[in-house]
């Protein structure tokens, strides 16, 4: 009866061994197809765009003819967009996320509007854009400005921002909150002064991905009215603008082959600009992380 015992699990170790080698390699296969298309992707990007960079094109406003095609207007435009996105999506972002976790009462009504914002994080970004076209461009009447697109995009990102912060804000130890209320500490201030910078790595880390994808989206942008031929600068929030995205879009759809050359040098652009973002993100990220 042992022995019998013993050939069955024998045989079941195998299977299972077995089943686990099949699964590594089909892991393997998966993440190496991926590697090649991201390193032919990479490979005909820089080949056909790197030789238009240069300092023209990032002087140059777009223009109907690619040689003198530039840059400018749109990179201006991003970084506009990004300066209402970041602050506006954080604060409330992370304000949602320390309320959730710290204050509101564990019910079925916090349970319903953690399900609902989960579920906001995979909406498809068009519908995004279509909320930001009712509510900030004809009711709050922001017309087509950066101020409407950077709202709309602080929407589309902000699901990602709570779902992130919450997590990171969980995995603080409660050794230190007991620590800080044991010292006297108030709620406001173990939040402020224990909880939040503990939770610095992790909030970074999801609003690294958000900022990402904010800067690369073209589909909301085009709803609220983004233009895809810009040859001025936005003076203030409330000017009209264009966007990186929107320009490599225009680029693109043009029949002239030069023009897909000038539109893998926007980005090439783009790629360096989110090279950028996350290398100053996971640097703050690790100075924080290493000193808790």
């Amino acid at each position: 009866m042992k022995l019998i015992d013993q050939q069955t699990v024998s045989k079941r170790i195998k299977g299972r061994l077995v089943v686990n080698q099949l699964f590594r390699s089909l892991y393997i296969l998966a993440t190496s197809i991926a590697l090649v298309v991201l390193a032919v992707l990479l490979y005909r990007i820089f080949t056909q765009g790197f030789s238009f960079l240069s300092l023209e094109f990032f002087t140059n406003f777009a223009s109907r003819k690619p040689l003198e095609s530039g840059i400018k207007a749109a990179l201006v435009g991003s970084l506009w967009l990004m300066a209402v996105v970041i602050p506006v999506s954080l604060i409330l972002g992370v304000g949602t996320a320390i309320y959730l976790e710290e204050y509101a009462k564990k019910n079925k009504l916090t349970n319903f509007i953690q399900t609902n914002i989960a579920n906001l994080a995979g909406v498809p970004s068009v519908v995004f854009g279509l909320l930001g076209l009712t509510v900030f461009v004809r009711v709050a009447n922001f017309d087509r400005s950066i101020l409407a697109g950077g709202l709309t995009l602080s929407l589309l990102i902000l699901p990602v921002i709570i779902v992130a912060g919450q997590e990171a804000i969980r995995s603080v130890p409660k050794d230190l909150r007991e620590a800080s209320y044991g010292m006297g500490a108030t709620k406001w201030q173990t939040v402020y002064r224990i909880v939040l910078p503990a939770a610095i790595p992790g909030i970074l880390t999801g609003s690294i991905l958000a900022f990402s994808r904010a800067i690369g989206e073209t589909a909301p942008l085009i709803v609220v009215g983004a233009y895809g031929f810009v040859n001025f600068l936005p003076e203030n929030v409330l000017s009209s603008f264009t966007a990186l995205p929107i320009q490599i879009y225009n680029w693109a759809s043009r029949p002239q082959a030069e023009f897909q050359n000038v539109a893998a040098a926007g980005i090439i652009v783009l790629f360096i600009f989110l090279i950028v973002m996350n290398s100053v993100a996971v640097l703050i990220r690790n100075k924080y992380s290493n000193r808790y």
